[in-house]
């Protein structure tokens, strides 16, 4: 294999694995107070992670923004339905169309800061701090 898989596609695959691997553990709880809202947090975060990877590693084929944006977000979508068609089969855990539309807020942040970040990016003269003679 070569080093582009490694350096792009590698970390995608490890990170829908920790997805999976996640999802597979029965009532997976913190016991805190708050854990519907920190579960509902880490999955809008663990989709986003996915697509950032997504987008990472798509964006290397050489496609406009657009359809790197499209493809990752289609991609990830699709991910996080069979992740919760998954959790169907895991006891403790269920499936729901619900947790997918919450992860969809993580993929969909993640696409929209993508792209306003590659359609309008800063000028030289604002990272830098000036410009260099």
């Amino acid at each position: 294999m070569n080093k582009k898989f490694y350096i792009f596609w590698l970390p995608v695959i490890l990170w829908a694995g920790i997805i999976f691997w996640l999802s597979s553990i029965p009532d997976l709880e913190s016991g805190l107070k708050q854990d519907f809202i920190l579960r509902k947090i880490a999955h809008i975060l663990e989709f986003a992670i996915l697509t950032f990877l997504l987008i990472r590693a798509i964006n290397q084929e050489n496609l406009s923004i657009k359809k790197t944006i499209i493809f990752s977000l289609i991609i990830a979508l699709f991910y996080a339905l069979s992740d919760e068609y998954h959790q169907t089969f895991i006891g403790g855990r269920q499936g729901a169309l619900r947790d997918a539309g919450i992860d969809s807020i993580g993929i969909l942040l993640t696409g929209l800061v993508w792209y306003i970040k590659k359609r309008n990016p800063v000028p030289q003269e604002v990272q830098g701090g000036g410009r260099q003679n």
